[in-house]
């Protein structure tokens, strides 16, 4: 889906400063090599820089040019699993844990914007939750009840939202919320980070990542970092096979960004109760609000219908906000769900002890991701955190084992894709810009025709754990449906767990 609204470019791409590019040219020795240069990856790199460690942090892209540039930055302590389900499933201890280092992570983010003078739009507002329909009324009151005694005792029952153009009916309000511009908030802390003797490098694909007495990660043009300690911060590891990729699943949600009269909304972060649940916030232009929507989640890989989600999204907003003009963005993004509600951030499961990984960021990702640069630099550094057990990434709890029975089950599933016919018979049947799985003997071919008519023939099968992946015509992507790996239209991995790139078929 490609029109004047800017289908895979997020407000935040489209309006970010020049990020930082150096590309890797020769072998390198560093204390710590973190892989990634999204929100999780540049907090620990910034913080364990201040603590004086040499850092050399990585990545296949551009600062920031995955999933963070694709957020919609709500920073926020308002739990997206609900304290009332993280205490069922994980104790009243736990759920007090996670709102207490959901507000660190919010002061951490503000603390760095004053100490580094940053121009992020970082805005101190209250959030709103409200009850998508009656039904969920029960809920608000069990989740104000939940959140007090997890130690948010300023949340407050309010009669609604501060929405006049639609009555929200009873909602709770939680204080001290936040939000930032992501992307001019990581250019700045790039900028801190080479500051305080840090080194970071585009364009360098790490192909092999090594703990151990001899760690070191491999690029894949040949350069290497040599390292005593290595983070893998890539949304989802690229650097496991399984022993993570089990315990989340990837999920797809969508994002429109409308024109409306300036102040004509209150300034407020707002969420639903709906299943999949809606999310609400402002971002000032030069001359309209532009109002920030998401939802209309789906498994990744498991629907093609991008247009239809992108048009209930927008006759949600409309009929809640009738002072809304036009579409100007519109984008999609991945989050990882964790089986038990709670982000994976330590020691990766089954390697070296100086192996650690940040991922599962269930929707929460700017705030998760900070909360990995705190805990991670306490366990680089030596030094106790009261988070270390609520984020271990070894845990599987009891309470969890229906939900990761299911999300299992459902990709054990995918593999039925392998007898299946293709979605065509034939190339010719593929428009510009269009692509499709079909069958060829034995084998799935992924099949794309480019702008220019030339037809890109590629393995349909993912190279994490063997999938057929799926065509995205929303984002021209290839997407695997079980562990959420995701290929450009001519093949090229950009988001893992896989790390490499789809085969060519000749």
């Amino acid at each position: 889906m490609k029109d004047d609204a800017q289908a895979s470019t997020s407000i935040w791409m489209a309006t970010a400063t020049t990020p930082f590019q150096a590309r890797l040219k020769e072998n390198i020795r560093t204390d710590v090599c973190i892989v990634g240069a999204g929100i999780a990856g540049l907090s620990t790199a910034y913080l364990l820089g201040r603590e004086g460690r040499s850092v050399v942090v990585l990545d296949d892209g551009l600062v920031g040019g995955g999933m963070t540039g694709r957020t919609t930055a709500h920073l926020s302590n308002a739990f997206d699993d609900r304290y009332v389900e993280i205490e069922k499933g994980h104790g009243a201890e736990a759920a007090r844990l996670t709102a207490e280092s959901h507000t660190a992570a919010i002061n951490k983010i503000s603390e760095i914007v004053t100490r580094e003078k940053i121009d992020c739009d970082f805005e101190w507002l209250d959030g709103f939750l409200f009850a998508a329909t009656p039904d969920h009324i029960d809920l608000l009151k069990d989740e104000l009840a939940a959140a007090h005694r997890a130690g948010l005792t300023g949340v407050e029952k309010v009669d609604r939202a501060p929405i006049e153009s639609f009555d929200t009916g009873v909602a709770l309000r939680f204080p001290r919320q936040a939000q930032f511009h992501p992307l001019n908030y990581l250019e700045c802390l790039t900028r801190a980070i080479m500051r305080d003797g840090g080194r970071l490098f585009s364009q360098a694909h790490a192909t092999k990542i090594e703990g151990g007495a001899g760690a070191h990660v491999e690029t894949s043009h040949g350069p290497v970092v040599n390292c005593e300690t290595i983070v893998v911060a890539t949304n989802t590891p690229v650097n496991d096979r399984v022993a993570i990729h089990t315990k989340q699943a990837p999920y797809v949600t969508y994002v429109i960004g409308a024109r409306i009269p300036k102040d004509s909304v209150t300034r407020a972060l707002y969420w639903d109760t709906g299943d999949p649940y809606h999310y609400v916030r402002l971002q000032s232009e030069a001359e309209d609000d532009i109002l920030i929507v998401g939802g209309e989640d789906h498994k990744t890989g498991q629907e093609n219908d991008g247009a239809e989600r992108f048009e209930r999204l927008e006759q949600w907003t409309r009929e809640r906000f009738p002072q809304m003009l036009d579409v100007k963005y519109r984008w999609s993004g991945q989050v990882m769900e964790p089986v038990d509600g709670l982000a994976y951030i330590g020691r990766n499961p089954g390697d070296e002890d100086n192996v650690y990984i940040a991922t599962g960021d269930s929707g929460q990702g700017m705030t998760h991701g900070t909360i990995a640069g705190m805990l991670l630099t306490d366990l680089i550094q030596g030094r106790k955190n009261k988070w270390e057990d609520l984020y271990n990434p070894v845990r599987l709890r009891v309470s969890s084992l229906t939900e990761y029975a299911s999300e299992n089950i459902n990709v054990a599933g995918q593999y039925a894709d392998y007898v299946t016919a293709g979605d065509i018979k034939s190339e010719s049947e593929l428009k510009p810009c269009e692509g499709a799985v079909m069958r060829d003997g034995m084998s799935k071919v992924a099949v794309y025709r480019d702008r220019s008519g030339r037809v890109h023939k590629l393995s349909a099968v993912c190279p994490h754990l063997g999938c057929v992946v799926a065509w995205n015509s929303t984002e021209e992507t290839w997407d695997c449906p079980c562990h959420g790996s995701r290929f450009s239209a001519e093949g090229r991995v950009y988001q893992g767990p896989a790390n490499s790139d789809l085969e060519a078929v000749k």
